[in-house]
């Protein structure tokens, strides 16, 4: 596989007990939307005690208890930058706050 079709496994990880699951999965439609290409696999992982957290392949980059809920804008950043670096988001680029 070359840089470009190397395989990237996103996981969403939430909680169960406070019903998170909508957002999980729009997190999730968001991310293979946007990286249909880049992504082999975005898995929903249910959770308890309010874990809300974005790896990619064993790389956290999102936690909520630490970040509190990311904007769909910054977790595509953070996805981003560890599987398609350089790549532009188009408008999500302009206007979202680092």
């Amino acid at each position: 596989m070359t840089a470009e079709t190397t395989a990237h496994r996103v996981e969403i990880e939430y909680c169960t007990q406070c019903r998170w699951l909508p957002r999980a999965a729009w997190l999730a439609q968001e991310l293979l939307t946007t990286f249909e290409s880049e992504l082999t696999e975005l898995a929903l992982r249910p959770g308890t005690g309010g874990v809300f957290v974005v790896r990619v392949g064993d790389e956290v980059v999102w936690d909520r208890r630490e970040q509190g809920f990311p904007e769909p804008t910054a977790v595509k950043k953070a996805v981003r930058d560890r599987v398609a670096p350089g790549r532009s988001l188009g408008h999500s680029d302009r206007t979202a706050r680092s």
